[in-house]
């Protein structure tokens, strides 16, 4: 855990002589997120610190409304703590304006989520061309990438399909390729398993592990599926905003 006494990550990384930056792909401090309804409101996450180590595998287990989404919303920086310090990859969120978040959020970390998210309108290449239109890359090299992970993740005979003609587990496959395509420091994958049947969801899961165990992406994963938590590095438990226990997996 981060150093309680300590007021800024500057100060953690002076004090430990430059490598909670550089070793730490998230390092989080004292982080809240509290949530307005009417008069009243809604404490998501009250006083988290974590750091997770580059290249590590991390699960996010809790029970429903636990504040894991929020959580993972938060440093993928599409959501802000209503007080707290959020560093990814070295910068820190909480000084970047929106479209300073876009750009990072497009150069560094790619997302999973559970329903897909792909454009029905678009077919499977052109959905996972989209986020390296968005980072600036010419259509060509865009297309190049985009064929070269659809082939790793088992779509090359899908290429000219919309999602309406795939299966859950190949919808799945695609959206893994469009977080792939920029090559993130960071995926974050929230309930990727939960809309899918679990011969299907086994396949994700290794195609998820293969991805940080191959090539050293830092994955967390929001989950309630224990084969996700049994392949962690580490599973951190949350409950009621705060994390009250964790533990490192072993695989033998």
């Amino acid at each position: 855990m981060v150093d309680s006494e300590l007021s800024t990550i500057e100060e953690l990384n002076e004090r430990n002589g430059g490598m909670v930056v550089t070793e730490s792909v998230v390092v989080l401090r004292n982080l809240w997120k509290v949530y307005s309804l009417g008069e009243a409101s809604v404490q998501a996450l009250r006083g988290v610190d974590l750091r997770v180590r580059r290249g590590e595998y991390v699960a996010i287990l809790g029970p429903s409304g636990s504040g894991k989404s929020t959580l993972l919303n938060i440093i993928g920086g599409l959501d802000r703590p209503t007080e707290g310090l959020v560093y990814v990859n070295g910068e820190n969120l909480g000084r970047m304006s929106e479209s300073g978040l876009a750009k990072f959020r497009a150069r560094n970390v790619g997302f999973v989520f559970q329903f897909f998210n792909l454009i029905p309108t678009f077919t499977v290449l052109e959905n996972v061309m989209v986020p390296a239109e968005i980072l600036g890359l010419g259509r060509s090299e865009a297309r190049r990438r985009a064929e070269i992970i659809l082939k790793m993740v088992g779509l090359e005979e899908r290429l000219h399909h919309f999602p309406s003609q795939l299966s859950g587990g190949e919808q799945q496959r695609a959206a893994i390729a469009r977080a792939f395509v920029n090559e993130p420091v960071l995926l974050l994958c929230d309930e990727p398993t939960g809309n899918l049947d679990s011969k299907t969801g086994a396949s994700i899961v290794r195609l998820l592990v293969e991805a940080n165990r191959r090539y050293g992406i830092t994955l967390i994963v929001v989950t309630h599926d224990q084969r996700i938590a049994n392949a962690a590095d580490r599973i951190v438990n949350l409950v009621d905003g705060r994390i009250v226990g964790e533990y490192l997996c072993s695989h033998f």
